[in-house]
């Protein structure tokens, strides 16, 4: 079969480059630091990757559909230059992934992503960045240690740093007397409806913390381990389990320095859900897990942690650049969001994003549900709330919020 080049599910951004117009082009998954910055006029090159044409048949397109009659051997060039980045199906990507996936397993833990970007990778100098965050808002109690869940945010921790400090300053109770920690995390690469699982164990530059693989193994045997594992990959560059992650660490450690196992799940997309394409009643991998869960959270002292942001709203994500009347908007949906969780109620909460909530890029929709779903019933008090910044003009926004559910 001859050759039919096609694109993976990448990010892809216009922008202008040395004064001229270019489609700034990356793989979503991280895997290479490698980035094309393609001329605009070359767009339709893209949109013909789609496995269905040879190089012959994108070359007469291009020149029939669009007049674009290009030199020879650009078409190839251009190609050559996706797959080093890793933008094409196939071939170079695969082996890449198999690799990375080789080198994944074979280590004693994930190594931290975001260390030495996101947050220092010196030991002291991460604790005292977070005590900063800490000392700078004001004092709260810490919760009983009988609430059950945090809801966290997962944003960086520049602009959401006082939101991650409320809410874990309030959980300290929970965190200490844990005996088992299930991270339920946006996977922002996520198939719709996947459930991603690993047996690797997670680290930052506080220290590992081991991965209950007994249980996640039960687990996988519920969802069928091909399905389990599928996205495993995943977990090499997601950052919403990590960001949450150090706190957890951070927070546990003040309080008691013995180690406790933890889950870490990436929850996909539920887009398919709450436009009607799927029914998720008719999951039948859902009851099962949740079931096997709650049995553990039954015979252990369990804490949930939700790792997900509230709205992203603007031109960054493809909205319009919010007004005063806008930012007003966002924040009583926030409002109306955030006060639905903390009744606990997975339902009220799915009709109530089905309804409309989930058009705002709610990216925490999935973790929210299942940790509703777990608890069955809950009570929740938010401790934490803000809209941070998203681009240099101020006309895009993400919305953040700390709760505890009891």
């Amino acid at each position: 079969m001859s050759y039919r080049p096609k694109i993976r599910n990448i990010n892809i951004q216009p922008t202008t480059h040395e004064g001229q117009p270019v489609f700034i082009m990356y793989d979503s998954l991280r895997l290479t630091e490698a980035m094309i910055a393609l001329p605009q006029f070359l767009g339709p090159v893209v949109l013909l990757c789609d496995g269905q044409h040879t190089i012959s048949e994108m070359d007469t397109l291009l020149k029939s559909e669009y007049g674009l009659d290009l030199p020879h051997g650009t078409i190839e060039q251009v190609l050559e230059q996706f797959e080093t980045a890793l933008l094409l199906e196939g071939g170079h990507f695969e082996q890449t992934c198999q690799q990375l996936m080789a080198d994944y397993h074979a280590a004693p833990f994930r190594q931290p992503a975001l260390a030495g970007g996101s947050y220092p990778t010196e030991p002291h100098a991460l604790q005292r960045l977070l005590q900063n965050y800490i000392a700078k808002v004001d004092p709260i109690t810490p919760l009983s240690a009988n609430c059950r869940a945090i809801i966290s945010p997962h944003i960086d921790y520049p602009r959401g740093g006082h939101v991650y400090a409320r809410v874990w300053a309030g959980a300290a109770e929970m965190v200490k007397q844990a005996e088992l920690v299930i991270i339920l995390a946006t996977d922002h690469n996520g198939g719709l409806g996947k459930l991603t699982l690993t047996e690797q164990n997670y680290a930052s530059p506080l220290g590992v913390l081991p991965t209950d693989k007994a249980l996640v193994k039960q687990l996988a045997n519920i969802l069928g381990p091909a399905a389990a594992y599928s996205e495993e990959l995943h977990h090499l560059n997601e950052w919403s389990i990590e960001l949450v992650f150090v706190w957890l660490q951070y927070i546990r450690q003040l309080h008691n320095p013995a180690p406790m196992p933890i889950v870490p799940i990436l929850c996909g997309s539920f887009h398919h859900y709450m436009l009607g394409r799927a029914d998720i009643t008719q999951a039948d991998y859902l009851p099962p897990f949740i079931e096997l869960l709650q049995k553990e959270m039954r015979q252990r002292r369990t804490l949930i942690v939700a790792s997900g942001d509230l709205a992203h709203l603007g031109p960054v994500f493809d909205g319009p650049p919010l007004s005063a009347t806008d930012h007003a908007q966002m924040k009583l949906d926030d409002e109306i969001l955030t006060r639905t969780i903390a009744q606990g109620n997975a339902n009220q909460f799915f009709e109530l994003m089905k309804a409309g909530q989930y058009q705002r890029n709610v990216c925490g929709l999935s973790p929210f549900y299942l940790t509703l779903r777990l608890l069955e019933q809950s009570q929740g008090h938010v401790l934490s709330y803000d809209r941070c910044p998203a681009d240099n003009e101020n006309s895009s926004y993400v919305s953040v919020g700390g709760l505890i559910l009891e």
